[in-house]
C-alpha cells in the first residue's frame, strides 16, 4: 500500500471515530436527558421551565449546534495533521 493511501486510511479512521463519539455525545443529551433522566432533571429548573423538558425541547437542538461547530474544529485540526489543508481544487488547476 502506498504511503499516500496509509495516509488516507488513517484519516478516515481518524474520522468516523470523531463522528461516532460526537453523535453518541447527541444521543446521551437527546435521549438520555430528554427521555431517560428527564424525571431526575425535571427538579431542576432553568428560565422557569423543568430541565427535563427543557433539553427534550430546546437543549438536543443547541447541544447539536455546539457539536457542530466542534466537528468542524476538530476536521480543521485533522486536515492540518494530515496535510489536507491545502486548497486541493487550487493544486489541480495547475495540472
Amino acid at each position: 500500500m502506498s504511503e499516500e493511501k496509509k495516509k488516507a486510511k488513517a484519516y478516515w479512521k481518524e474520522n468516523v471515530k470523531y463522528l461516532f463519539l460526537l453523535l453518541a455525545i447527541w444521543f446521551l443529551v437527546s435521549y438520555g436527558a430528554g427521555i431517560l433522566f428527564k424525571d431526575a432533571l425535571n427538579e431542576i429548573r432553568l428560565g422557569g421551565f423543568r430541565l427535563g423538558f427543557w433539553f427534550a425541547q430546546q437543549g438536543s437542538i443547541y447541544v447539536f449546534v455546539i457539536l457542530i461547530f466542534v466537528y468542524v474544529r476538530l476536521m480543521n485540526k485533522l486536515d492540518k495533521k494530515y496535510g489536507y489543508d491545502k486548497d486541493l481544487m487550487a493544486d489541480k488547476t495547475k495540472k
